[in-house]
């Protein structure tokens, strides 16, 4: 796991985390966000389109202060070139998220790999393992990847 994001996550999730609660919901915005940072660095080419769809997520729809933002966003950029674990952010989705909020999610993670009209074969293969690991059905998989597609990545 990136250490830093990994510092990050432990500052600002309760260590005792394992049975997550739905009142958690700003622990698991986090933990989504941090997913939507690395399928940001997937590609070689990160753009300005695809910042701006992980930022307005993380401010907007996860409802991170612009600090926390900020942080998160600087944290997943200096620790690109360390190995990636999703495991504990996964996990704590696919137990603190109804199946609706998963589907949500991977939408998201859709929308940041459409945000430059190009979706490589390592963007594809990090949401679809993703929303294996969350617990997202593979019908729900392609319907959310066709909502974005078709509705382009700033409709999530």
């Amino acid at each position: 796991m990136l250490g830093a994001i990994q510092r990050f996550f432990d500052g600002r999730i309760d260590p005792g985390h394992r049975d997550v609660r739905p009142s958690d919901s700003h622990c698991l915005q986090v933990a989504t966000g941090a997913l939507l940072i690395e399928m940001m660095r997937t590609d070689v080419d990160c753009t300005e389109g695809e910042r701006e769809v992980v930022v307005t997520a993380l401010r907007n729809k996860f409802e991170l202060t612009p600090e926390e933002t900020h942080d998160l966003v600087e944290l997943a950029e200096a620790e690109a070139e360390e190995a990636i674990d999703h495991y504990q952010f996964t996990t704590l989705i696919k137990t603190g998220f109804s199946p609706e909020q998963k589907r949500k999610v991977v939408e998201y993670l859709w929308a940041v790999a459409y945000a430059d009209e190009n979706v490589d074969k390592h963007e594809e293969y990090l949401v679809r393992k993703i929303a294996n690991l969350i617990g997202v059905s593979h019908k729900d998989f392609i319907e959310a990847k066709l909502r974005v597609r078709d509705g382009g990545a700033r409709s999530v």
